[in-house]
């Protein structure tokens, strides 16, 4: 959420921002309905006060008059009243306050200066990585390779689940497992991230305080009758470990990963990308967090995308860095890159990691700061995280890129020491 003084000392920023993402028009009515409540409280603490100082004042004339012993019944009766005033008075100033604080939670984060403006069609290749295959024609997609190689079963994920969940078997399992141990291996021995194995299951004050909730509530995995949620990525529990606790400056920056499986129920529209690994209701990934420093984040979001790239590169896939425009970043985001991946047999670049600066956004919603130095007053740490990586849009890559003449997929070489083999066949 947003610093409350944004609101009343420069709403133009906000509204601003919100025109740099598209959103002017859906968030315009929302802004001007927390200018009223702004008003609407500045006015009551007005008139509180001039109350309290008339309250103050007849408390010390009604002191005189019993000290004279005069009659100071009337005045008495006027504190009385003067009280009841500003009983409702008080009332009506955190009504208000409480009000203003509900919207801040629907207005998105700002974008960054150098974020583009505009929507999808704005985003901006930042650079790429390695050569797509140009043999597409000759390709299988993923979901006929997987079936053919019997390591992927999507009709009985469908019967046990629904659409939507995906069975592995046999070296597919494998596969998941290696991936998944590649990945925490790489960012733990060679990042310095510290691990985490985190709970699948999170109240609602923690996906408030990473931006799900309440935007998002109808696409997210309730528990019927307990007021807790499937998470949808890792960075919920992770980020929210140090909720409302104060870290010291010699913490920072602190860097956390996990896997987990990740839940979502709106996977994709309308029959849009629905074959195969593109688009699911649960999948595996592994998550990179990272608190920082105001002045460092930037400079940690570009270290993050760049440690996300190492696992592409090492697996041998043709990726791109893409810079998304305002209108495309996601609600909590000020700055994102997506890695996208080539994936030949259905043609298609496939993202695969969103690597994400948050500023203060989250922070000030999980309440997690820090003390710059010992007696100085604490502040919101920034708040980044990346996907390194999701694991379906990867292993869909890794089938077709890696798919040869015979239906046999070679495994890339910093993949076979977790997977024990140099090929599925």
């Amino acid at each position: 959420m947003h610093d409350i003084r944004l609101l009343r000392d420069q709403l133009d920023v906000l509204r601003d921002g919100m025109r740099r993402r598209g959103k002017l028009g859906e968030f315009a009515p929302l802004l001007d309905r927390a200018e009223s409540l702004e008003r609407e409280r500045r006015a009551a603490i007005t008139d509180l006060e001039g109350q309290q100082a008339r309250r103050n004042q007849l408390s010390q004339e009604v002191a005189q008059r019993r000290k004279a012993g005069d009659d100071a019944t009337a005045l008495m009766a006027e504190g009385r009243a003067i009280g009841d005033e500003i009983t409702a008075l008080e009332s009506r100033r955190a009504g208000a306050e409480a009000a203003v604080a509900q919207l801040m939670y629907e207005l998105p984060n700002i974008t960054l200066a150098d974020v583009p403006e505009g929507g999808e069609e704005a985003n901006t290749i930042v650079r790429s990585w390695g050569t797509p295959r140009t043999d597409g024609a000759s390709l299988k997609p993923h979901w006929e390779i997987g079936e053919a190689l019997g390591i992927l079963d999507l009709p009985r994920g469908a019967k046990i689940s629904g659409s939507g969940f995906i069975v592995y078997r046999g070296l597919g399992a494998r596969l998941v497992r290696a991936l998944m141990n590649m990945m925490l291996d790489t960012h733990t021995d060679e990042h310095g991230y510290e691990e985490c194995w985190v709970p699948l299951v999170v109240n609602r004050a923690s996906m408030t305080g990473t931006a799900q909730l309440p935007k998002f509530e109808d696409d997210m995995y309730a528990l019927r009758d307990e007021d807790l949620f499937l998470i949808p990525t890792a960075e919920v529990p992770v980020t929210n470990l140090y909720r409302d606790e104060i870290l010291e400056a010699s913490e920072l920056p602190k860097r956390l990963c996990a896997y987990s499986a990740c839940f979502r129920r709106e996977a994709g529209s309308a029959g849009k990308d629905t074959r195969g690994l593109l688009r699911v209701h649960e999948f595996d990934k592994v998550e990179l967090v990272r608190y920082a420093t105001p002045e460092s984040a930037l400079q940690e979001l570009e270290l993050l995308t760049s440690q996300a790239e190492v696992i592409l590169q090492r697996l041998g896939l043709p990726y791109r860095v893409v810079l998304l425009a305002a209108g495309d970043t996601g609600f909590a985001s000020a700055k994102t890159y997506d890695l996208e991946v080539f994936a030949p047999g259905v043609g298609k670049w496939l993202e695969v990691s969103s690597c994400s600066l948050f500023t203060d956004f989250q922070a000030r919603r999980a309440n997690i700061r820090y003390r710059p130095a010992p007696g100085e007053k604490p502040r919101f740490v920034h708040t980044l995280n990346g996907s390194a990586l999701a694991f379906s849009r990867i292993i869909a890559s890794l089938f077709e890129h890696w798919q040869q003449p015979d239906g046999s997929v070679v495994i890339p070489d910093a993949l076979q020491p977790h997977f024990g083999r140099r090929e599925l066949r």
